[in-house]
């Protein structure tokens, strides 16, 4: 039988949806004066796991103005989605 320790870190990698707990955006040059390439990488429940994302500078554009006005970000890191805060039903 598994120790407590090892359960409890079996039951950490099971959990599919997490919550992103800080980001940190950056932009990497890939050759002089070539289009660069964005990425994001996902601190996930305060560092439990991290997850990198590579959108286009589009996207990337996106994603921070839906960072900047979500209460709450979770990640599916199962099907790779990201979802932006909490939206009641009811009115």
């Amino acid at each position: 039988m598994p120790s407590k320790p090892e359960r409890e870190q079996r039951t950490e990698h099971e959990i599919q949806i997490r919550e992103v707990t800080d980001y940190q955006a950056t932009w990497v040059e890939r050759e002089r004066g070539a289009p660069g390439a964005f990425t994001i990488q996902l601190i996930l429940d305060h560092g439990v796991e991290e997850y990198v994302i590579v959108p286009t500078a589009e996207d990337a554009e996106v994603l921070m103005a839906l960072f900047k006005g979500a209460e709450r970000v979770t990640f599916d890191l199962e099907r790779k989605v990201l979802m932006f805060g909490n939206q009641s039903v009811s009115a």
